[in-house]
């Protein structure tokens, strides 16, 4: 474990659900989101540190051995019942972290060194963007490029740390095991060597690219097909997109947060489109036919006699694509009759004449 307390970075209690860690998420890493704070190095730097919390904690398997190597180290490595003198005298909680599996405690206690754990394939750190789109483009689909940071192995150093032409040197502290064993009473205890820091090599001439630490950051554009009907909010995954693995690991996956701007008249409720259609006095009463657009193009809908003012028409397959599922939404007409506010001296003489002859007892329902 590094030390962070991931749950207190997203916010949420240790036994979260795996919904509300990603709600938590998604409200941070709005909010933190390089876009949204350009040139803001804290919030860049907190960006980061929420997306690491949250790579650990969304994957079930990480989550396991994050939160076991959290008990294990804040116990003291002790275990339930147990101190300093169940072990020879030696104390772990002195400046001792767990890092590994649960399958490593065995090592800690026979001087054994999981050299497999240090050079296992790791892979890479999941990526999220953000991707404006326009209401149109969000229903049709759109071909679009990011531009994101990548970890990637450096290129002068092909990842060694080292200045080309020079080599990492095995460490003289530990061997090239990466750890030192001290006998404490029956056990061998084996920690992280303090010269090379469990990595078992030094590197005397680092290079000058990457500053000894074998990868590089470095802005990559990538193309990205986004599928038709999406709508604001939507989050894909593209696998494989995010960053590089490790030491042969697969590559991680890139996220596409989509946010999509509002039409001039358009609305969305799923799949659905929705539309208000303003109507006359006359229209509603007398009935029509009105013509229409839809994202297909223009249609003429019929307005039966006697029609109320918030009546919903709805038009079959007329809506967005379902992203995940086949066909499309529907179109919701919704119709408002519109009161003018002035009247001229004939529509006032001619509604005046209307109110002596319509129907007077529609509020019975009130006295």
């Amino acid at each position: 474990m590094n030390g962070k307390d991931y749950y207190k970075i997203l916010g949420v209690s240790k036994d979260a659900s795996t919904e509300e860690i990603k709600k938590a998420y998604r409200k941070l890493a709005q909010k933190y989101h390089p876009d949204k704070n350009p040139n803001n190095k804290e919030a860049e730097e907190r960006f980061k540190e929420i997306a690491e919390a949250y790579e650990v904690l969304s994957n079930e398997e990480k989550r396991k051995q994050y939160d076991a190597g959290r008990l294990f180290s804040q116990a003291g490595a002790y275990g339930a019942g147990f101190g300093p003198s169940d072990f020879g005298g030696f104390d772990f909680g002195s400046g001792f972290t767990f890092t590994g599996d649960l399958s490593d405690i065995f090592n800690l206690f026979t001087g054994r060194t999981s050299k497999a754990r240090r050079t296992r394939a790791e892979r890479g750190r999941d990526v999220e963007v953000i991707v404006n789109l326009s209401f149109e483009d969000a229903l049709k689909g759109a071909d679009v490029s990011v531009t994101m940071d990548r970890t990637e192995t450096c290129p002068q150093c092909k990842g060694t740390g080292s200045k080309p032409g020079t080599l990492p040197e095995t460490c003289k502290t530990c061997g090239g095991r990466g750890s030192v064993s001290e006998n404490q009473g029956f056990f061998a205890i084996s920690r992280p060597c303090p010269t090379c820091h469990g990595k078992g090599t030094i590197i005397n001439n680092p290079c000058e690219s990457c500053g000894g630490v074998g990868v590089v950051t470095r802005p990559k554009k990538v193309k990205l097909r986004i599928p038709a009907g999406v709508s604001d909010g939507s989050r894909l995954r593209f696998k494989g997109k995010g960053e590089p693995g490790q030491s042969g690991g697969t590559p991680g996956d890139l996220f596409v947060v989509t946010r999509v701007s509002k039409h001039p008249f358009f609305g969305r409720k799923n799949s659905d489109i929705t539309l208000e259609l303003p109507i006359t006095f006359s229209e509603a009463a007398l009935g029509t036919e009105v013509e229409i657009p839809t994202i297909d193009g223009r249609v003429r809908l019929k307005i039966p006699a006697g029609t109320q003012s918030g009546k919903t028409f709805r038009l079959r397959g007329k809506g967005a694509p379902r992203l995940k599922g086949k066909g499309n939404g529907d179109m919701l007409v919704t119709v408002r009759v519109s009161v003018p506010e002035k009247l001229n001296k004939k529509q006032r003489e001619l509604i005046e004449r209307l109110s002596q002859i319509e129907q007077k007892e529609i509020r019975t329902h009130i006295k």
